[in-house]
């Protein structure tokens, strides 16, 4: 699989160019909730969206391999050229960098979610029913009353994120390994322990650590109406990645509601613009008044893929078409190539992200149109740029830009 290399790109990479938009509707992808019928987006009125795809190429990407379904964290790397293999990235590390914690060389980082659970601790609803972000700051504030010194010797800090999200971090030496996640990801069962696959003194101390303070924060909340309970996932440290602005040349910024998706562009370099507001139109307001300050722009739609996982087809299809209303002042700011896409693939029917290719659309004044004249799964199938790998989508955004030289004499 050809992937661009650091080293490849910033000896061809121009400082010089036009200006890219990437737009990721997350968990883009779906499927017809009968036989026959339509998806979520082919079932979208689009006609923005359809007439981009006209004038532009169009595809299917597979954000990690074949078969395989991608996280978000990883879904989104690959959009950024880094293949997710190669640098895999704990959820952790990124819910910390989004909400602006400055994680140190010692610190191990977990996605919380609250829960809720049966007396047995049998899981009933993996997210404690997306309680109000004010009523996961104050648990937060719980939790780290109640277990900053569980654990002797080490730190710790139990951080807010949005709704049922929060933070944990560990902090002190002595902390890695290859760390299991608590959360079943179905209901009706109970909770996993955290083990380590890493084999190694450091994973076996973080993993007991780890089952230690969920012990002690599971019983802190058990009184509490709705979030009772508690899951890890994402479990990891700050690996360090090549920068995104040194390889590209680009001035990076992202605009993004969710702090994970802030956190993951903050982690390869990117700016996170902060912004009032939390609907897609808002985030375009964000985007005009940072048109002349950076050259790419990372803007992530979230209630594309949060439907779907609570199953609302009806809404997702909602979603899709008020972005749809939003592109004309996209394009009115001129920019040299706009990508639409997702990070992977949400169908309300499976109510989870799904292994499922995702569709792609790029425009822009160099793009060659193809056959395709409308924005959907089944149209996508028969674009130009095929069924491809997604860390190649941004060298194709540079080349439509006039951002990379001639390869060879």
């Amino acid at each position: 699989m050809a992937v661009f290399t650091e080293h490849f790109l910033m000896q061809d990479a121009h400082q010089n160019g036009g200006k890219i938009v990437l737009l990721v509707m997350d968990g883009l992808g779906g499927l017809p909730l009968e036989a026959g019928g339509k998806t979520e987006l082919e079932t979208a009125h689009t006609p923005n969206l359809d007439r981009m795809a006209a004038e532009g190429t169009t595809g299917l990407s597979i954000p990690v391999r074949a078969g395989i379904e991608p996280g978000s964290g990883p879904a989104h790397l690959s959009l950024f050229s880094y293949d997710p293999i190669k640098f895999e990235i704990g959820r952790g590390v990124l819910e910390a960098m989004g909400i602006g914690f400055e994680l140190s060389p010692n610190d191990l980082a977990a996605r919380g979610n609250f829960a809720t659970a049966a007396p047995d601790g049998t899981i009933t609803d993996r997210r404690a029913g997306r309680i109000s972000t004010e009523e996961c700051i104050r648990l937060a504030a719980k939790l780290q009353a109640a277990t900053k010194d569980v654990l002797p010797g080490y730190e710790v800090f139990v951080q807010p994120v949005e709704e049922h999200r929060f933070v944990l971090v560990i902090r002190g030496e002595g902390l890695g390994g290859e760390l299991t996640e608590t959360d079943p990801l179905v209901t009706g069962k109970k909770p996993l322990a955290v083990t380590d696959q890493s084999g190694t003194p450091e994973g076996a101390h973080s993993a007991e650590l780890v089952n230690r303070w969920v012990e002690k924060a599971r019983a802190t909340i058990a009184d509490e109406p709705k979030a009772n309970s508690l899951n890890l996932r994402g479990l990891a440290k700050d690996p360090g990645l090549p920068s995104f602005p040194e390889i590209y040349g680009l001035r990076a910024a992202a605009i993004a509601v969710y702090p994970m998706y802030k956190g993951v562009a903050r982690l390869v370099g990117m700016e996170a613009i902060e912004f009032e507001g939390e609907r897609p139109n808002h985030e375009i307001d964000a985007l005009e008044q940072n048109w002349n300050n950076y050259d790419f722009f990372f803007i992530h739609i979230k209630k594309t893929d949060s439907y779907a996982e609570d199953g609302k087809f009806d809404a997702k299809v909602h979603e899709i078409e008020v972005v749809d209303e939003l592109m004309p002042r996209i394009l009115a700011l001129k920019p040299d190539v706009v990508i639409v896409t997702g990070d992977h693939s949400t169908p309300a029917k499976l109510r989870s992200h799904s292994w499922h290719p995702v569709p792609t659309l790029l425009w822009g004044p160099r793009a060659m149109p193809d056959q395709v004249q409308t924005f959907g799964e089944r149209a996508c199938a028969s674009g130009h740029m095929g069924v491809f790998h997604a860390t190649t989508l941004m060298p194709q955004a540079m080349a439509h830009a006039g951002r990379l030289k001639r390869f060879g004499a």
